[in-house]
């Protein structure tokens, strides 16, 4: 989706050089883990155990819901935590704070081995420039969002919440996506995509023709505009009555393919 003078300020962006002697990155996001899904988490776990992947690039999303760091010890988070540890002891991991988990800090990526990447990131991976973002920054017909997004990353607003009570925040994080389900059955533009003058924006301004991005929830590949493409990542769902749902994006020398996770075969145990 495209609108007439719609804008996003160009934000300053990371760039990350992959090592050469890297042979593939796996890019995966909003798996919105929780212990309301355990073959999804059985599937996430099995594929970074297993993935002959040099890195995995986890670009948001990865909780349904992160509260704080010190919630880390709890028993679903612990034993999150334990499987990126594993992972990270095997290949690197890498994090991009998506709209459910922007409350990851960095006690949480130390703990679990994560390196963490601003959004967006400019890979330079093999002679592929490429630009990775959650990508709920670029959707901007959904003005009300783009209002809270704004609020919550603030400083003051996350120092506040913060400073509450574990119970508390996770009280307040439950209220708020309850307002955002009600929200969602009510104004369709909260469903709308990405803006692709703004994305084109970005890229051009990057140096790069590839934006990977995850957030809408529509994996695919289509041209954001001549000389401009986008590959929108899958989100996960292996526990939910509708088809299953999971994809892994990999990038080699070659391109990208699209794959199912290694961990499927776990997920049905």
């Amino acid at each position: 989706m495209s609108r007439a003078g719609a804008s996003a300020a160009l934000p300053a962006f990371f760039e990350f050089a992959a090592p050469t002697e890297w042979r593939a990155i796996d890019f995966i996001s909003d798996l919105h883990l929780s212990a309301a899904l355990p073959r999804t988490f059985a599937a996430w776990a099995a594929h970074l155990r297993s993935t002959p992947a040099d890195a995995v690039f986890i670009l948001g999303d990865l909780f349904e819901v992160w509260i704080g760091d010190d919630s880390s010890g709890q028993a679903f988070e612990h034993s999150c935590v334990e499987a990126l540890v594993d992972a990270a002891s095997r290949r690197q991991l890498a994090f991009m704070a998506g709209n459910r988990d922007f409350l990851v800090g960095s006690e949480m990526l130390r703990e679990s081995g994560m390196m963490g990447l601003p959004d967006p990131t400019l890979l330079d991976a093999w002679g592929h420039r490429v630009l990775l973002s959650h990508g709920d920054a670029l959707c901007l017909d959904d003005t009300d969002y783009q209002a809270f997004r704004r609020e919550v990353r603030g400083a003051d607003w996350q120092r506040a919440f913060l400073a509450r009570p574990l119970a508390e925040r996770a009280a307040m994080a439950a209220e708020m996506r309850r307002r955002s389900r009600g929200r969602q059955r009510l104004d369709s533009r909260v469903d709308a995509d990405i803006d692709f003058a703004a994305a084109v924006g970005w890229l051009h301004a990057m140096g790069a023709a590839e934006l990977v991005h995850g957030h809408t929830h529509r994996p695919g590949s289509d041209e954001l505009g001549p000389g401009y493409e986008r590959h929108v990542l899958s989100d996960w769902d292996l526990d939910g009555a509708h088809a299953p749902r999971a994809e892994v994006l990999r990038l080699t020398r070659d391109g990208f393919e699209r794959l199912q996770p290694l961990g499927l075969d776990a997920a049905a145990r």
